[in-house]
């Protein structure tokens, strides 16, 4: 009995990954070069809106990431949920400890007799 697997060519799936990544990334290296006014000098929740921009990107090409290399868009949305749900968490959970640690020693040096010595 013979098992022949027909050979499928994923080029054009590569290809396609290859220029959502580079896509993504482009428009982060631009917002990063000419960092617009509007983005920038806007705060939301205590950050620049152009930071979370950053962010939701990042976040954006890590599923993605995930979602292709890993062969997740086999498989049932229950097992991608299970796996990028609580990654998704994490990342989000250790933002808000960076910000709201680096927010306190912020106000602490810049409000007390301690001075910037790093």
């Amino acid at each position: 009995m013979s098992h022949e697997h027909e050979y499928v060519s994923n080029t054009s799936r590569i290809w396609k990954v290859f220029g959502i990544l580079s896509l993504v990334t482009i428009v982060e290296v631009i917002l990063g070069i000419y960092k617009p006014d509007s983005l920038h000098f806007t705060n939301f929740l205590g950050m620049s809106l152009l930071n979370w921009i950053f962010y939701a990107l990042t976040v954006y090409k890590a599923y993605y990431i995930v979602y292709a290399f890993m062969h997740m868009e086999g498989e049932r949305s229950s097992l991608r949920s299970a796996v990028v749900y609580p990654l998704i968490f994490l990342i989000l959970y250790l933002l808000f400890i960076l910000l709201t640690e680096g927010d306190y020693i912020y106000g602490v040096f810049k409000d007390s007799t301690i001075k910037w010595n790093f």
